[in-house]
């Protein structure tokens, strides 16, 4: 029983990193575009949400204060 759980957990985890790997794909797709500022924003937004989602399964400090960090910035005004 506790193998499974840690295995769908696993699963779940792989499952967050492969959305943060698909968002950093899709941010450069856009910017070889040459997407508009508040488009890329948005997804950077997003990307912050995947992050944390995927820092918060994992548990570690380390990947919550990136993440804390990244929101911070994303909070600035954009000139």
């Amino acid at each position: 029983m506790q193998s499974r759980a840690l295995s769908t957990a696993s699963f779940v985890r792989m499952d967050e990193a492969r959305a943060v790997l698909a968002r950093l794909d899709r941010i450069e797709e856009l910017e070889r575009e040459g997407a508009p500022p508040g488009v890329l924003l948005e997804e950077l937004r997003g990307l912050v949400q995947a992050a944390e989602a995927w820092a918060k399964l994992e548990g570690d400090e380390r990947a919550r204060t990136a993440v804390e960090h990244c929101d911070a910035a994303l909070s600035q005004p954009v000139a």
